[in-house]
This record gives C-alpha cells, sequence and structure tokens, in this order.
C-alpha cells in the first residue's frame, strides 16, 4: 500500500505501546505514519484548553511571588529586618544564581517524573517559601528563604516550553510558548496594583503590611495553583483528559516524531552532545546580550509598555509559525530594540523609547524545535536559557537610580549589547543554514546517513 492509500486507510495504522524495544522504534520512525488531522487537531485542542492556561496561572504565580520582594522595600522590609548596605542586593544576587544553576535539573525531572509530579512538586515547596517570607526577622533568613524560592521556582517556563515541545508540531509551537512571555506581562503589569492593594490594609495583627503580602500570595498560590496541578498530565500520550481514542493518537504521533522525540529513556551521552554543539552556546550567549537590557531596565516600566511588549510578541510569534521561520524575527527585532535605546538616551520621554523595551525574544522556540531527540532538548534548552539568565548578575548595575531620568550609560549598553545580539542570533541561523546545506547535499548524492544522530542527523533538518 503506498502513501496516498495510507492517508484513507488510517484505521489500518497499528497503534504501539510507547514502550518499545530500541529497533522496534527505529523500525517504527522510518516508515511514513498517517494520523487523521481531525483527530490530531481534536487532541492538541484539549491541551489548549487544560494546560495552557495551567502554564499561565503558575508562570504568573511565580513571578508575583519573586518579584514582589522589591514592593515589600516600599512597605518597611529593610529596615523591618535589619538590612544595611548592599544586603539586599546580596540576596538577589545569591536567589539568581540559584534559578541558573537548578534550570537544567528541573527540566530533566519533568522527563523523568512527568509533569504533574515535578511541577506539582515545585508549586508545593516555592509555596512554603513564600509563606516563610512573610515570617523572617533577619538577613541571613532572608538569604536561605528566598535563594530555596528562587531554587523551585528556577525551571518553570523552561519546563512548560519542554512539555510543549513533546506535544505540538515544531511548527505550531510558537503560539504556546508565547503564554510564558505573556504571563511576565501580567505579572509586571498588574503585580504592583496587587501590591498597592495589600499596602493599603496597613499593620493587621500585628503583622506589617509586607508580611501580609506574602502570606495573602501563599494563599493564592495554593488554592489557584493547587487547582491547576490537577488538571497537569503526566506526558503527551497519558493526558487524563484525552479520550481513549485521543490517547492512543498521540502515541502514533510520538511513533511518527520518534526521529525528533528519540526514545523514552534519558541516554547520557545526549549530556556531550548538548555540551559541544556551538548552536546552544552561541544562542545562549545572544540570549544573555538581549537579555540585559530588559532586567537592567524592567524596574522602570509601566504597564503601557507591558501591553506594547505583549501586542508586539503576539504578532512576532504568529508570524514565525505562519512562516516556518524564528531566525529573522530574532535578528529582525535587534534593529529596533537599539534604536529605541538610543531614542532614550536623547530624551527624557520614555515614550520615545517603549519600541526598545520589549520586543520577542523567540530564543526559546527556535531551540526547542531544533534540537532533538527530547534528552539533547531537556538538557540544550535550559542551559541556553541559564546562559541568558546570567544577565541577571549584571544589569541590575546599568540603571542606578542617580543617572535617571536618561540613564545615558545603561540605554548605550544597552544598545550596544542588543546590535550585539544581532550578530550573534545571525551567526546561530548561518550555522543551521550550512548544516541544512551539508545535509541536503549528501541525501542528494544519494547518502543514507552522516553517521550523526538527533538534530544533526540526516533524517532531521533545522527550522531556519
Amino acid at each position: 500500500m503506498n502513501i496516498a492509500q495510507m492517508k484513507h486507510e488510517t484505521t489500518k495504522v497499528p497503534v504501539v505501546d510507547t514502550k518499545v524495544s530500541n529497533d522496534n522504534a527505529s523500525e517504527i520512525a522510518s516508515f511514513t505514519i498517517y494520523i487523521d488531522p481531525e483527530k490530531e487537531s481534536a487532541a492538541l485542542r484539549k491541551f489548549d484548553v487544560y494546560l495552557l492556561p495551567v502554564s499561565v496561572v503558575f508562570l504568573v504565580l511565580s513571578a508575583l511571588d519573586r518579584n514582589n520582594l522589591g514592593n515589600a522595600r516600599v512597605f518597611g522590609f529593610d529596615k523591618d529586618i535589619g538590612l544595611k548596605g548592599d544586603e539586599f542586593g546580596n540576596i538577589t544576587l545569591l536567589s539568581s544564581l540559584c534559578t541558573i544553576v537548578f534550570e537544567v535539573p528541573w527540566v530533566l525531572a519533568v522527563k523523568r517524573f512527568g509533569a504533574n509530579k515535578s511541577l506539582g512538586t515545585a508549586l508545593i515547596l516555592w509555596s512554603c517559601c513564600t509563606l516563610g517570607t512573610a515570617f523572617i526577622q533577619n538577613y541571613g533568613q532572608a538569604i536561605a528563604v528566598r535563594m530555596l524560592l528562587n531554587t523551585f521556582e528556577a525551571g518553570l517556563a523552561q519546563s512548560f516550553a519542554y512539555l510543549f515541545s513533546t506535544i505540538y508540531p515544531r511548527e505550531r509551537i510558537g503560539k504556546r510558548i508565547m503564554t510564558t512571555n505573556l504571563a511576565m506581562c501580567i505579572s509586571g503589569a498588574f503585580g504592583g496594583l496587587f501590591a498597592y492593594s495589600v499596602q493599603t490594609m496597613g499593620n493587621q495583627r500585628g503583622l506589617a503590611a509586607w508580611r501580609w503580602l506574602f502570606i495573602i500570595e501563599f494563599c493564592i498560590t495554593v488554592l489557584v495553583g493547587g487547582i491547576g496541578w490537577i488538571l497537569l498530565p503526566t506526558s503527551a500520550e497519558k493526558a487524563w483528559f484525552l479520550s481513549e481514542e485521543e490517547q492512543k493518537t498521540m502515541r502514533l504521533k510520538r511513533q511518527r516524531d520518534f526521529v525528533h522525540r528519540g526514545e523514552d529513556n534519558f541516554d547520557p551521552k545526549w549530556v556531550k552532545f548538548a555540551l559541544t554543539d556551538p548552536f546552544i552556546w552561541f544562542l545562549g550567549t545572544g540570549f544573555f546580550t538581549s537579555s540585559v537590557a530588559i532586567n537592567g531596565f524592567v524596574n522602570y516600566l509601566t504597564v503601557p509598555i507591558y501591553v506594547l511588549g505583549a501586542i508586539s510578541l503576539i504578532t512576532q510569534v504568529y508570524y514565525s509559525d505562519k512562516l516556518n521561520k524564528r531566525g529573522v524575527f530574532i535578528v529582525g527585532s535587534c534593529i529596533p530594540v537599539a534604536v529605541g535605546y538610543l531614542i532614550c538616551i536623547f530624551t527624557a520621554n520614555t515614550v520615545a523609547g517603549y519600541i526598545g523595551m520589549f520586543v520577542l525574544v523567540i530564543a526559546v522556540t527556535w531551540i526547542s524545535t531544533n534540537l532533538s531527540p527530547d534528552s539533547k532538548r531537556a538538557i540544550g534548552m535550559p542551559l541556553a536559557y541559564s546562559i541568558g539568565n546570567l544577565s541577571s548578575l549584571v544589569a541590575s548595575q546599568l540603571y542606578p537610580s542617580q543617572q535617571g531620568p536618561r540613564y545615558i550609560i545603561g540605554n548605550a549598553t544597552s544598545a550596544g549589547l542588543s546590535l550585539v545580539a544581532g550578530v550573534l542570533y545571525a551567526g546561530c541561523w548561518l550555522l543551521l543554514k550550512r548544516r541544512n546545506a551539508q545535509k541536503a547535499k549528501l541525501l542528494a548524492e544519494g547518502a543514507t546517513t552522516n553517521g550523526l544522530e538527533g538534530d544533526m542527523s540526516l533524517d532531521s533538518m533545522y527550522i531556519l
């Protein structure tokens, strides 16, 4: 039976358990597996209904718990626990280090134990740290609690991005990963308003307003996040909200996408492959240079900027998915970012620089769709993220309050780093284009293998 016939005989395609041997899995992947597009779309729509809202809720709650420490300072946090000099900065620095260190382990936990167990555990642990923040009495306790909080929240965004990459087709993943960025916009836009409403309470029952801020956040996180935890699936193929037929469809999809997904079990060899792939390091460094500016200026953003950022994000992701191109959007966005910061240098009116404050970085989507199998992606994607998050260690130095409102040094540095990021992203594009050309040449010559595995093999072409 030829492929055309297979497309009309979908019921004859056998459903094989995902726990197959390596040889059988490779053999299955070598054949064309047809899946009825309507059945596949029906299954994916359920993930949109049950999973996407949970990702937004988790990320908004996480960002509120993490970022409201800055709002607590307005309520007297520093004075109440006796902070002096640079001690608050030390708390932020050490907490950021925990985020960087624990991003990869959390993504690996999602791959090994499933989303519901791993992310549910993270929710409970960071909620406890949020409540603990309400009762800290000194500098040492503040360091311990906030380091633990960032440890448990470290890989949340990357874990959801990884989970999406195991569910959705590569050309449709951008719109889903976009929800993680939208969650940050929501948190940034309205977190301050939430904190202000708590501040109006004043001292209640002998507790300062900033302590009530974290107590209330704990209650919201446990209640709303707990409901979300119930909705989280174990894996794409075992999601509780899918019918038996839809679970079969997802298992077929797993087999069809074997080249991109790989084996269920984690093979340590992919750690080496991820660490030696220049694409990951180039992209991570580009992510670093483009993130320094945003992280440094984030404390000075207002609701309109977050709204404009969200509009930019939605527009770019839509066309990135539609055209199935990533690099051109990333490189192209670096130019208006640099221009926006340069405008800020020559005018104190920050409205002129709005265009430069929030331009989509599609790096997460790009790397999640181009690394395979799952084991390499589970290492490489959070690794690039960790490199990018190093920006938080230096960004705070770019915008000291005494240099406002124009922040000439900070904006000039941000403009330069945005251009450097553009060069790095262009280098990633050229690297992937060269790899595709080499694969196409070998295939045209009749080669069936180049001796490489995963995304480097002839079975996989990169999305540019």
